[in-house]
């Protein structure tokens, strides 16, 4: 046996004296409240274990399920979203993490339909994504614009 129980039990006498020292304490209670506090340092001391995330494969169902026209429903917490981006950043996911944690296809969208309908339209709106047409039957312009001729009166 290693000599790991010293500390321990140094350390716990301090820690109960202490608060035995500052609040008062029956006999009947000073035994579970040494071997509570011995037992809360000794969990403190061992090497934490991480929670093992088994990959939980989504059905085709669930999948069908999590995507409806006002948002998407989250895997993660079961929770309605517009965009899932920003969801996941905050979980510390990227969306390939994401579609590869649940086992989603890779066309899996990432916004809810109606969003990127609405998204689409006030683009189309404000004339993005235009700029590479040409109105048809308008002469195509290069360089630079032709000053105005100086006007005579």
């Amino acid at each position: 046996m290693t000599d790991a129980p010293k500390p321990f039990a140094a350390l716990t006498a301090r820690i109960v004296g202490a608060f035995v020292g500052k609040n008062p304490v029956s006999h009947a209670e000073l035994g579970p409240l040494i071997s509570t506090v011995h037992s809360a340092l000794k969990r403190t001391a061992e090497p934490a274990v991480e929670a093992v995330d088994e990959a939980v494969r989504a059905t085709a169902a669930q999948i069908r399920k999590s995507i409806t026209p006002d948002a998407l429903i989250s895997f993660l917490d079961r929770k309605p979203y517009k965009t899932l981006k920003r969801h996941l950043t905050r979980h510390g996911l990227t969306v390939a993490d994401y579609k590869a944690k649940f086992g989603l296809p890779k066309d899996y969208p990432t916004t809810a339909p109606s969003y990127s309908e609405r998204r689409s339209a006030m683009a189309k709106a404000v004339g993005l994504g235009q700029g590479g047409r040409k109105v048809a039957g308008a002469p195509a312009r290069s360089g630079r614009p032709k000053k105005a001729p100086p006007q005579t009166s």
